[in-house]
């Protein structure tokens, strides 16, 4: 998390705030009036088609004839340090204190963008989320997030004391190693290896990465993979063709996502449950919940039972809820 200030004003005005919400493939974007007020003018700007970050929000202040407000906070996928960001699944490269000057800003708070999300989840309306199996949450527990989108995102809250107060994780546990649990998985990851090298969780569990699963998947059993370059493709495919090598590649996709899944629950101790944002897993629908993610996600041996416990949820919302997550760092840290 980076926070840019003006150093010339003692106390920047906290309303309206700009938020953000920035992806590898899309930058989404909202307004906020005064504090607990609705999200408006939400818009959604593909990354692709602006050159810069600056540009993308300089369009959307335009396109919604909003002046420069005194204040912003963004999520964006890719990891937060310092001044200085470059994109891992995009092109994008900017400094902090640069942006916030040249969109005339008194303060730009800059945050992860599953950072941001996990802040949110607490909030969450019943109707934004579709359980997968489990029982009840403990209450004042760990609570584990992960998202397959254009990368894979990986946090969680955890809480502080009995106090209600929750401290949202930044890392960056989508680029950990990813396991097989069986020969055939291994012979998976060793085709991938030889594009890779490291196998990442985010190499397999992304848009980018059902893609090359299904390809390593055709190419060990010989088969042509010609007109699947997108993981729409993928998704269609298996739909249209529940026996195909895209429904084993979707199949495998989501055993991965749950072996992933179940260790960041028992990394966290996310008896408070487990949320799957991104914008994959919400395209699947009730595929999702018969594939075998459930069985992936509790097959940890001796912990079976502390795993089948524990809650999973999709978030379906039909505006990013890393918005508001964007505005509660903003407030956390006035």
């Amino acid at each position: 998390m980076f926070d840019s200030r003006d150093p010339t004003i003692t106390q920047a005005a906290p309303y309206p705030r700009l938020l953000g919400d920035i992806g590898g493939t899309h930058a989404r974007f909202g307004w906020q009036t005064h504090e607990g007020a609705e999200i408006s003018h939400v818009q959604v700007l593909p990354c692709a088609e602006q050159a810069s970050l600056l540009d993308a929000v300089q369009l959307y202040l335009q396109q919604q004839g909003f002046s420069a407000p005194p204040c912003a906070a963004l999520g964006i996928a890719n990891p937060v340090t310092d001044d200085q960001v470059s994109m891992t699944n995009h092109h994008w490269s900017f400094s902090v204190k640069v942006l916030r000057e040249r969109l005339g800003l008194a303060r730009l708070l800059l945050l992860n963008d599953f950072t941001a999300l996990a802040l949110s989840l607490t909030q969450l309306p019943e109707a934004n989320k579709q359980q997968i199996g489990g029982g009840q949450v403990v209450p004042h527990t760990a609570i584990g997030l992960i998202g397959p989108g254009t990368g894979l995102g990986v946090s969680g809250l955890l809480p502080v004391g009995h106090s209600g107060q929750w401290l949202p994780i930044a890392g960056e546990g989508g680029h950990v190693s990813l396991s097989a649990t069986n020969a055939h998985e291994f012979a998976l990851i060793q085709q991938l290896q030889k594009r890779y090298g490291h196998v990442s969780a985010e190499r397999v569990l992304s848009g980018s990465g059902l893609v090359d699963l299904y390809h390593a998947l055709s190419e060990l059993k010989g088969e042509s993979v010609h007109g699947i370059t997108a993981p729409a493709d993928v998704l269609a495919r298996a739909q249209n063709a529940p026996l195909s090598t895209a429904q084993e590649a979707l199949d495998l996709f989501c055993g991965f996502l749950g072996s992933v899944a179940g260790d960041l629950a028992l990394t966290l101790g996310a008896r408070g449950g487990l949320y799957i944002g991104g914008g994959i897993v919400p395209r699947m629908g009730t595929r999702f919940e018969a594939s075998p993610f459930r069985n992936r996600f509790e097959d940890k041996g001796r912990f079976k039972s502390y795993l089948k416990a524990i809650p999973v949820w999709v978030i379906h919302s039909p505006v990013s809820p890393a918005l508001m997550g964007a505005s509660q760092a903003l407030s956390l840290r006035l």
